[in-house]
């Protein structure tokens, strides 16, 4: 499923779901991202070495929790990274699993926790909170 028929606010470039797999509206949602090394932040991070950086990672998690939170419709920002770990770095060219299950609410703040996966390995990990706008 394309992610923007899905709510996501965002535009190219900045876009970081390619793909949504699955949608459980306002409980999880599954997509995948693949960076093929054209994207303009493989130029300086780093020359000869290229790394998804670590931001990047954690946008397109807030994303895919964004569409598991709204569904169809609802928006969110991000608002707090409560924790965040990378476990390898992510290079190009490689398919990011990025999974997001609601785990508590409040008021118009949602908590996900975020799972970055390449090949089955876990690349990166953590808990992020939306509120909606």
């Amino acid at each position: 499923m394309d992610p923007l028929s899905l709510g996501l606010p965002h535009r190219e470039p900045f876009v970081f779901v390619g793909d949504v797999l699955s949608v459980d509206a306002g409980a999880s949602a599954r997509g995948v991202k693949t960076f093929d090394g054209s994207e303009a932040f493989f130029a300086g991070h780093f020359p000869g070495d290229p790394i998804v950086p670590g931001v990047i990672l954690t946008e397109a998690l807030a994303q895919i929790a964004g569409i598991a939170g709204g569904g169809h419709g609802g928006r969110f920002l991000l608002s707090a990274v409560r924790v965040m770990k990378f476990h390898r770095p992510v290079r190009p060219g490689e398919e990011i699993a990025l999974v997001a299950t609601k785990v508590g609410g409040m008021g118009g703040l949602l908590s996900f926790d975020v799972r970055a996966t390449v090949a089955d390995e876990t690349v990166a990990e953590g808990q992020i909170i939306l509120s909606q706008s």
